[in-house]
This record gives C-alpha cells, structure tokens and sequence, in this order.
C-alpha cells in the first residue's frame, strides 16, 4: 500500500510519485500533480490513496530529479499557510522563557492562560467544540520553499529560526467542504527575536517563508510522533534536539484545531487549498541560539521518509517602501 506521495520535476515537466512503506517511489501516470490528482479521487469518489495505488506505473529513481514542495496550486493565491501555537504540551514553557513569564504568585502571561485553556478545553468530546486556540497567518502559496532551497530572513528580519511542526494539507471540495489530503513535516520559520519584543508582533513574525518537507502522508498521523530538529553550521551539529507531536503530546485535538480554522467561511472556498500548522514546542531560540547566514536547518520525524532540510539566507536591508499616489 503506498504511504505518501511526492511532487517532482524533470527537464521541466512535472510529475507525482507515490511512496511504498519500503521507501520506493512508483511513478503516478494520471496526474502532474498532487491536486489534480486530488481532484480525481473526488470526482470519482475514492480515497487519495487508493487511487495513487491504483495510478501506479513504473519504479522511478528520486534522486534523478528536482523535488517540490508536495502541495502546491497553480494560482499561488489560492493556498493559504497558517498556523496554531501553544498546542502541546511542553509549548507554554518555550514561549514563557521568550516572554520573561511571570513569576509564581503575579498575573498569568496571556501565553500561560491559553496555554492552560487548551489543557482544559482543546480536546473535547466527539460532536462538542472545544476552546479555540492560537492563530496566525503566514501567506499564501508563494511562501513555500522547496525541499532544499534556502528560506530566506528579508533584510529588515530581526531573526530566521525553525520551527520543528506537522501540518495538515487540505482541499475544499466543489460544495464548500473541507477535505483533508494528508500531513506534511515541516520547518514553520518565524521571527522569535521580533515576538519576544512584543507579543503583538507575532502576526508580524509570522509573516515569512515556510518549508516542507517532500512528503505528503497518506494515512493517519500516529498519535505520537518522535523526531529531532538541528541546526548545521559549517557542516557540524551547532545544535539538536528531539521534539514530540501527535495528539498524544498536544492539548488540542486536531478535528479542534480544524473545526477553528475552518469555522470561518472565507475558509471554505471551492477548490482552495490549505497548508495549516498544529504548533511546536521545541525552538533552538529557546535555547539560546542565534542563527547565522548558512545555517542549515534539518527536520525529520518518524512517520515521515524523507527529512526536511533547507539552509537559511540572510537577504540584505531594502530601502523604505514608498507608497505612489495615483
């Protein structure tokens, strides 16, 4: 049964591959690309991935070709990235040491006490909404960088660091409904230094380039996922650490974070497509670490194949915008 499927390109022209549970990638000969593909399986009424199974022709070598970003939309405009934070389990803890949390005894930080109504509240009970959580924008689909290109800090960035995540890749059905594809490792960059100045800037240190990574999984995301993230800097380990995911190490459900994104109709736009994160709770920022231009940021997790891996670019100051006046 194959586990996820890739998008790719070779001499220009697109193709979709499907991933076996041995890793190998089976050439799919009904679509160039994981919406259309998509599409298909709506039209004709069957799951994603049985018609990948269904759809594939001959073993292909990967490594002979360019890998895309594994969910993409002909008009950029029409996929949005977003996110949640504060939905697992060791989160508060990171986001209390950026915002110099209160001490025992003072008010709780606005962090603190969402991060407390999510233990209480973010997993209710079938057919029940439960608390809503955290959210932000992070653009549209002209944000994505491929596996391996470099994400880029622009020049009036404070700081580019990772953000170790899962998100959940969506498609809005022709009568409005959301339909989820599958999951996708990812690396959700933000600007830690900008948000730590002034929790309102978050929306503002949101707003930068997001990768993922090649893979999109096909079946159900494991209740617990381990993995590591680390920073490269020279070709040594500068830093690494292990982060946890799924729901058995978040305060939210996922059908929580989803009724909470998709509650709002301009959500539900047929033929839209949505890259949505569920939240970290492992930074190296926490950690003290300042990145550099060159930096090389490496994400994997154990329900996914293939790693993300993108090296970071430090783009130079731009002069002031200005406005023209028609």
């Amino acid at each position: 049964m194959m586990r996820s499927l890739v998008q790719f390109s070779k001499d220009g022209v697109r193709g979709v591959a499907a991933l076996d549970q041995e890793g190998q990638a089976w050439g799919l000969n009904s679509a160039k690309s994981t919406r259309e593909l998509a599409l298909q399986a709506l039209t004709e009424g069957v799951t994603l991935r049985d018609l990948a199974q269904r759809a594939a022709g001959e073993m292909i070598d990967l490594a002979g070709m360019t890998l895309l970003p594994p969910i993409d939309h002909a008009d950029p405009a029409h996929l949005l990235v977003s996110g949640t934070g504060l939905t697992h389990l060791g989160s508060a803890e990171g986001r209390d040491k950026m915002h110099k949390a209160a001490a025992a005894g003072e008010t709780l930080t606005d962090s603190m006490r969402m991060f407390l109504m999510g233990l209480e509240g973010g997993k209710p009970k079938v057919g029940k909404i439960g608390v809503q959580p955290e959210w932000f924008y992070k653009g549209d689909g002209s944000i994505l960088v491929a596996p391996g290109a470099p994400l880029a800090a622009p020049g009036f960035a404070e700081d580019g660091g990772e953000e170790p995540e899962i998100a959940g890749v969506y498609l809005i059905d022709a009568q409005g409904q959301p339909v989820r594809l599958g999951f996708v490792l990812g690396n959700e960059f933000s600007d830690h230094v900008t948000e730590r100045q002034n929790y309102l800037w978050l929306a503002h240190s949101k707003l930068r380039q997001t990768a993922l990574g090649p893979e999109l999984l096909l079946r159900d995301l494991p209740a617990s996922v381990t993995g590591t993230s680390r920073i490269l800097r020279g070709g040594a380990v500068l830093w690494e650490k292990p982060f946890l995911s799924g729901e058995a190490n978040m305060s939210h459900s996922i059908a929580n974070l989803e009724q909470h994104h998709f509650k709002y109709t301009q959500f539900c736009r047929a033929g839209d497509v949505h890259v949505h994160f569920f939240g970290t709770a492992t930074l190296s920022f926490s950690d003290g670490v300042t990145t550099q231009d060159g930096d090389v940021f490496e994400i994997e997790a154990d329900a996914f194949t293939l790693p993300v891996r993108n090296p970071l670019v430090r783009e130079t100051a731009a002069s002031p915008i200005t406005v023209r006046v028609l």
